[in-house]
């Protein structure tokens, strides 16, 4: 007996402040990274899909992007006010 399949992995690259195409808000919206793995015995063995999908925080509508149309977001993202990427630590004060 062979068990196979597929399991979705979710990534969140960044978090954006876009004006979304369906509500017209300026809201954040998160950068997504949705990757679709072949799975043999419950082991993830290797990428079947990537896709890339802003969502919108207010009325929740995602929209693809392309991996090209990502990469630049998430480097606008890094170099934003803060000039630090998401997901690093920030440095604070200890008292």
């Amino acid at each position: 007996m062979i068990i196979f399949g597929t399991k979705g992995y979710l990534y969140q690259l960044a978090i954006l402040t876009l004006v979304c195409g369906q509500c017209g808000n300026p809201a954040a919206h998160t950068l997504r990274k949705r990757v679709t793995k072949f799975s043999l015995f419950f082991v993830p063995l290797f990428p079947i899909s990537t896709k890339y999908l802003t969502q919108c925080t207010f009325c929740g509508a995602e929209q693809k992007v392309t991996k090209e149309q990502a990469e630049q977001l998430r480097t606008q993202s890094a170099n934003g006010p803060s000039g630090q990427a998401y997901g690093q630590p920030q440095p604070h004060d200890r008292f």
